[in-house]
């Protein structure tokens, strides 16, 4: 198999996000298939490859570049297209199409679709994240009755229901980056999550979700929003239950319920196990195979297929009307 550079634009605290952390899990277990390297792009570190040093090399016909950092990707896409490119895509919506010589794997089905639709004549995958082993249910007493991190949540779960909460049980609001957020999970009975309103701001999917899953196996009872990938997983009344539900009071009776009821809703064992690194780790030696047979072949293989362009989509319609024209 080709070798793989995961680019990024930095490892530093300066460029740490849930993107960032993801990234650098599908690296550690890529590793664990084929040689994998982290490459920046943007900040020069110490014992890290730099992209424009490695582009230095004479030949890189057995590296594959695998880009992931939504905003850059057109510039990197344009930047590498004499070379094999992967795009490891996260969140959907970013707007940018990429030519079909860039396959494509997504993090979730949500942004499968997504790209199913948005690339149809790319190669396109499926590789979940990964849920560390690390998160799983210790069956501990939770003195904790309501978590919830501030970062992403919306208006109304900041401003409404937490403070309708706090008067009636245990809420703890998380407002800093936690080491071991496993530890807090284990100790919650309820773990609010509503994100939303945020990636609306921001214009783009929720890629994955993984606070909530991460809860879930820890044994929390989770209320979330469901938009993007959250949808991949979540299913109301059966793992977890939808929060913003009509009216705040409603919202806290139904919190409340949950807290002080013995009835526990919790992940499938099937589902759960997708998203482990055995189940990644095979997926991805998969995926791979395909993919590096795909670049053995593609420089001698010329791409005849016709995107969806703005001129394709016209003319698809022109016809559709002169056939509804022609036949009455």
């Amino acid at each position: 198999m080709r070798n793989l550079y995961f680019l990024v634009p930095g490892t530093g605290k300066k460029f740490a996000c849930g993107g960032l952390f993801a990234e650098l899990k599908t690296f550690e277990l890529a590793r664990k298939v084929c040689t994998s390297e982290i490459v920046t792009y943007r900040q020069k570190e110490t014992d890290t490859l730099f992209l424009d040093d490695v582009l230095k090399q004479s030949n890189l016909d057995d590296v594959i570049f695998v880009i992931s950092w939504g905003f850059d990707v057109p510039k990197l896409a344009q930047k590498l297209k004499s070379y094999n490119v992967i795009y490891h895509a996260h969140s959907a919506g970013y707007g940018f199409k990429l030519p079909s010589s860039i396959p494509i794997i997504t993090v979730s089905r949500n942004t499968m679709g997504y790209w199913g639709q948005k690339s149809p004549n790319s190669l396109v995958y499926y590789l979940p994240n990964e849920i560390s082993d690390e998160f799983n249910n210790l069956n501990l007493d939770r003195d904790i009755d309501v978590l919830v991190q501030q970062r992403k949540s919306s208006d109304y779960l900041l401003k409404q229901l937490i403070p309708a909460l706090q008067s009636q049980c245990n809420v703890v609001v998380i407002n800093h980056f936690v080491d071991d957020l496993s530890k807090l999970f284990n100790r919650s009975k309820v773990y609010l999550y509503d994100s939303a309103e945020y990636w609306a701001q921001q214009r783009v999917s929720e890629g994955f979700g993984l606070q909530p899953m991460e809860a879930l196996a820890c044994g929390c009872q989770v209320f979330s929003s469901l938009n993007g990938g959250l949808s991949d997983y979540l299913d109301p009344g059966f793992n977890c239950y939808k929060i913003a539900g009509y009216s705040t009071d409603y919202d806290v009776k139904r919190i409340l319920k949950v807290i002080n009821s013995s009835k526990k809703l919790s992940l499938l064992p099937h589902i759960l196990a997708e998203y482990r690194s055995t189940n990644i780790i095979k997926r991805l030696e998969i995926i791979l195979e395909e993919i590096n047979f795909f670049f053995d072949h593609k420089l001698h293989l010329k791409g005849d297929i016709q995107d969806l362009t703005k001129l394709k989509m016209f003319k698809l319609f022109l016809r559709k009307v002169r056939k509804k024209l022609f036949s009455t």
